[in-house]
């Protein structure tokens, strides 16, 4: 599988940037504003939630390739058919709280009934944090297997920082980051680490090994537009300053 033609380059470079408005956020302005800053201040694709409305939406805002987010296969269909490029099996911090936790089994029966629907479409898969890092990795392989075209870590939820500060941030962040490493090394489709990072830690996930990153409440918890284009500018400079040619894990 391809993935967006003019998002490969920035896989390719490590610098690919998604900024994440939420798998639970289906309110029209608060989606806009996020494709804007998005837009704006210079990320490489926006991830939104599986709703052919909203596609039809951040199309009209942005030329950026859109990717959508669901928990159910079936709910791809819409979004796609309204223009999605990229679908994304995952974003699931929103559950946790809920208590509903997403194991290997399901995630992974989720992406083989995807794959069946959408043989074509670009396929992001999440690996679930609250696995051991090494079932993370096991998963993350079969996976790829199943036809997953890009991985993504998480991380955020499960990590309470004890410092402020940069500590703090880097803290926040140790989960994802340790995913992204063992998960990077282990399967050859682009990992991108999202959950908990910042423009301090994004450079780290680069280093780790990860292709991109996804940052979502850092922007989408925002309530000032300027604000919001601001977090993504400084992500862009951060990620410029190291790239995945420069590393060597």
């Amino acid at each position: 599988m391809t993935i967006q033609p003019n998002l490969q380059p920035a896989l390719d470079q490590g610098h690919a940037l998604k900024i994440i408005s939420g798998l639970t956020n289906f309110d029209a302005d608060r989606v806009a504003a996020v494709v804007q800053a998005a837009d704006q201040g210079g990320a490489d694709f926006v991830d939104i939630a599986a709703d052919a409305d909203l596609v039809r939406l951040a199309r009209q805002l942005t030329r950026m390739p859109i990717c959508v987010s669901a928990v159910e296969p079936e709910k791809f269909l819409a979004p796609v058919a309204a223009g999605a490029d990229l679908i994304e099996i995952g974003n699931f911090d929103a559950f946790y709280a809920q208590g509903r936790r997403f194991e290997a089994p399901e995630v992974l029966e989720l992406t083989q009934k995807t794959r069946a629907l959408l043989p074509s479409m670009p396929l992001s898969v999440t690996v679930p944090h609250i696995l051991p890092l090494d079932e993370q990795v096991q998963l993350a392989e079969a996976l790829v297997k199943a036809g997953a075209d890009l991985i993504q870590t998480e991380g955020g939820a499960s990590s309470h920082p004890t410092h402020a500060g940069v500590l703090g941030l880097i803290e926040k962040a140790a989960p994802t980051l340790a995913a992204a490493h063992a998960i990077s090394h282990a399967v050859s489709a682009p990992v991108l680490c999202a959950s908990g990072l910042s423009d301090v830690t994004a450079p780290m996930a680069i280093a780790a090994g990860a292709s991109g990153v996804g940052v979502g409440s850092a922007v989408n918890k925002l309530d000032n537009q300027l604000a919001m284009v601001a977090v993504v500018r400084r992500l862009v400079e951060a990620l410029a300053t190291v790239s995945r040619s420069q590393v060597r894990v």
